[in-house]
């Protein structure tokens, strides 16, 4: 095992040889470093003021990625490179072309917000050339401002490339470079990482987790630190020990295996959001507000899976496409896997079928067939950047005779786990898909669901909206002339 925590702080080597194991990158470089320029705002990856750039080796190129340092944990960065707002200006002192674009359009009125906004468009910048207004949006939804209405903000992102041109960038031109230093960096070797507050551990391979998972069962494992973080951040829990999955490639593939997609636990949603949208654009529109870019940069499929949290958006849509969950732990043999139907994996509120020392390897996700109809459906008291009150995801089978003969209706924030909708399966098969048979199908919702009330919806209004997802359902594929996305309708009256 490796003892020491090794990660590029701009263009300078940083070798840490003890620290506590959640330890946020925000508090380093804050307290630590005094790098004042990362703002602390909400302590939970919803405002965006923490945002820096963290660029990651990712099949031997370099990828950068803007994340929230507020709820990532330092020793995560083991083999990255890490940027903030303070290495951007040039050497002479001058700004960088996307602080110049800001303050050209006006960017920045209390400036507290500033930094996290700037880095979200670097990022932007060194990933896409000429980016469109709704993806400089994106880019942006996980940035929050309460003083310029966006606008100028959104101007800046169109300006930026009209300043100094993206391949002038010196981030990019030193990209090569940089690969090569992390690449020098990266090893096979568990990162062991003591601390005040206990271990950290980092293993580079499937068996090493296994190993490890095996020897320390009350370990927290980490993936994208999204919700882990706020343990820390907001519930002060103390993890002890930690296993980070994030070194471990294997379980980052994504492979298209005939009939299904296979994703390991540790693709982050970005890619998983590319491989979905292929299956169908239902899945893309979800997975656009899936967080912000931030969240969905760090977040990976597995740990939105085994966090086991009922209103977690892609769990209603993967049991609707009939999701297989591959699970592995250490035995005599080697590593022993078991697969199950995901919708099976979940027992009751925070429980899973998860045998001791098992962790989840792998989802494998059915392609659609051309005899189906798929919907997903997420509501939220924010377009952007919100966790759902109600997802529905919906897949129809239809016989010869044109009547449905299997129907799979997944729900979730409708009861303590991510749920099928039975009574309301049952309804719908034989039937014709028509106003009647949905109808019947909402009916039967209140024997499958007594939803709770809560913050984010009461249970009346959580039942209503599940009954009229079924009813867009049934409109979008039978009514292609009705608007039913609000999205669509913003985006035409602002941008034609």
């Amino acid at each position: 095992m490796r003892d020491s925590l090794r990660f590029l702080l701009g263009d300078r080597l940083i070798e840490i040889d003890r620290c506590d194991p959640t330890l946020t990158v925000l508090d380093w470089l804050r307290l630590d470093q005094r790098m004042t320029g990362t703002k602390e705002g909400c302590a939970e990856g919803d405002c965006g003021a923490c945002t820096v750039v963290v660029g990651r080796l990712d099949r031997g190129r370099l990828r950068y990625e803007a994340i929230n340092a507020c709820i990532r944990f330092l020793p995560t960065l083991d083999g990255c490179q890490l940027l903030t707002v303070e290495h951007l200006k040039r050497a002479d002192g001058s700004l960088h072309p996307v602080q110049q674009a800001m303050v050209e359009c006006h960017g920045s009125q209390c400036g507290f917000c500033t930094p996290g906004f700037v880095m979200s468009l670097l990022a932007l910048r060194l990933n896409e050339a000429e980016p469109s207004v709704g993806r400089i949006e994106d880019a942006l939804a996980g940035n929050l401002c309460r003083c310029t209405g966006y606008e100028p903000i959104i101007a800046a992102g169109r300006r930026m490339d009209e300043i100094a041109p993206r391949e002038t960038d010196r981030f990019l031109q030193e990209r090569e470079a940089v690969a090569a230093r992390l690449t020098a960096l990266s090893d096979n070797e568990t990162l062991a990482l003591q601390g005040d507050g206990g271990w950290f551990y980092a293993p580079a391979t499937v068996e090493a987790l296994a190993e490890l998972v095996a020897a320390h069962p009350q370990a927290t494992l980490v993936a994208g630190a999204t919700d882990v973080g706020l343990w820390v951040t907001k519930a002060m829990k103390r993890l002890d020990p930690l296993i980070y999955l994030g070194r471990i490639e294997a379980l980052r593939a994504i492979t298209d295996e005939g009939d299904h997609l296979r994703f390991g636990a540790m693709a982050g949603h970005i890619d998983v959001r590319t491989a979905l949208a292929g299956l169908s654009p239902q899945l893309d529109e979800l997975m656009r507000r899936f967080g912000g870019e931030q969240v969905r940069n760090a977040g990976t499929i597995g740990g939105n899976i085994a966090n086991g949290s009922p209103i977690g958006d892609l769990p209603p849509a993967l049991i609707a496409l009939d999701a297989t969950l591959v699970l592995a732990r250490r035995s005599a043999a080697g590593i022993e896997r078991r697969s199950i139907p995901l919708e099976s994996f979940f027992i009751e509120y925070r429980k899973q079928d998860r045998r001791p020392g098992e962790f989840v390897e792998a989802v494998l996700v059915p392609k659609l067939a051309d005899s189906v109809l798929f919907h997903a459906s997420k509501v939220s008291k924010r377009f952007d950047e919100d966790i759902s009150a109600v997802c529905g995801a919906f897949q129809l089978t239809f016989g010869s005779d044109g009547r449905i003969s299997e129907a799979r209706l997944a729900y979730g924030g409708m009861a303590g786990i991510p749920k099928r909708a039975a009574a309301a399966e049952a309804a719908l098969v034989g039937q014709r898909w028509n106003e009647t048979a949905v109808v019947a199908a909402i009916a039967a919702l209140s024997q499958d669901f007594t939803p709770l009330d809560d913050m984010r919806a009461s249970a009346h209004y959580r039942l209503t909206i599940a009954g009229n997802l079924l009813r867009r359902f049934l409109i979008e594929t039978t009514q292609s002339d009705t608007q039913t996305r609000v999205a669509g309708l913003l985006a035409e009256a602002f941008h034609g």
